[in-house]
């Protein structure tokens, strides 16, 4: 093969590769790893280039004469770490070839996958092991007790619902999760869509004795989306303001069209749910939008709370295009804003 053409062949491949001689130097690599190392690696010692023992070690085996050897190096800058698989392979007795690949965010969705199923465990198990519990005394020591049953079925039945809620929450995440890729065009009306969320929660919206306002723009247009998933993310986030933000007395809702937005190709409804309850310390906004985290732990579950309900929100929002922006301090209440192009 003509040297051209092995160039031609390294340039082929998207993550770094490089060919080292038999004295770890750097005989040629592609742009991908000039771009990973620096233009400096030509001619440079590999060893000096990737200084961590267990790469260090590999490539000492690969010059000693092995045919092949892999180990992980990990880099890390102001903005994230990164970890990568370096792989090394013999050409011939006088060269190998190391790649080196990028395994972040396999490993960032394998560590997701480890905590989600821990998390689901634990979220069933501490519900399961309550019903467990008040079944083996209503068999037993309550079984003749009029009062205890009762108290005993209420709890059984909260405990129920929890875990109903958490497997319906579940199912509906796994759902927007498989049609993430695909962005839904069907134009909704917004204004139809707090309509019919603000007549299911009115039920909640009286018990807590709220006020609740809606302001939005005459003539609004209607937004690109599916209208089913559209519901769910105002009914979780005006119930959301109903758990957190009752004792404030007022939920206002409200909506402006702004022309253009960084990121946006167009024109955008930013619609705002605003409480005036406790509020939320700024520490915890990041992180609202992951999976069964809970600001306040104690008081979501008593609540009803599954963890999960802005996670399915962020991902709707995700598949519209859309953003969700999360301000709050405590004692000022909070403001759960979405955006959605409206074209």
């Amino acid at each position: 093969m003509s040297p051209t053409a092995f160039t031609a062949l390294l340039e082929a491949f998207s993550e770094p590769v490089l060919v080292v001689r038999r004295d770890g130097t750097v005989e040629n690599a592609n742009t991908a790893a000039v771009e990973l190392l620096g233009k400096r690696i030509m001619g440079a010692q590999l060893r000096a280039l990737l200084r961590q023992p267990d790469v260090t070690a590999m490539l000492e085996r690969m010059i000693a004469g092995a045919e092949e050897g892999a180990a992980a190096y990990a880099t890390s800058d102001a903005s994230a770490e990164r970890n990568w698989k370096v792989t090394a392979r013999r050409m011939d007795a006088e060269t190998f070839v190391v790649s080196i690949r990028d395994t972040s965010e396999l490993e960032a969705a394998e560590a997701q996958r480890r905590d989600f199923v821990a998390n689901v465990s634990h979220e069933l198990r501490s519900p399961l092991t309550v019903l467990a519990g008040f079944l083996e005394t209503l068999q037993g020591a309550a079984a003749d007790d009029p009062q205890a049953r009762t108290e005993f079925l209420s709890i059984m039945q909260a405990e129920t619902e929890r875990m109903t809620g958490l497997v319906a929450d579940l199912l509906s995440l796994s759902r927007v999760e498989a049609s993430a890729r695909i962005r839904p065009r069907d134009p909704v009306a917004i204004d139809m869509v707090l309509h019919a969320t603000l007549a299911a929660l009115r039920p909640q919206i009286e018990q807590a004795g709220l006020r609740v306002t809606c302001d939005l723009p005459d003539n609004l247009p209607p937004v690109p989306g599916d209208y089913d998933q559209l519901v769910q993310v105002y009914h979780n986030l005006v119930e959301n303001a109903l758990k957190y933000g009752a004792d404030g007395g007022a939920i206002e809702i409200t909506g402006v069209i702004v022309p253009r937005l960084p990121g946006l190709d167009g024109p955008a409804l930013r619609l705002g749910i605003r409480d005036h309850g406790e509020g939320i310390d700024p520490i915890h906004i990041p992180r609202l939008t992951e999976r069964f985290y809970r600001a306040d732990r104690a008081r979501s579950r008593q609540s009803g709370g599954t963890g999960l309900g802005l996670a399915i929100v962020k991902h709707i929002l995700g598949r519209h295009r859309g953003r969700l922006i999360i301000r709050s301090r405590p004692g000022e209440g909070s403001t759960f804003e979405t955006i959605l192009p409206l074209s």
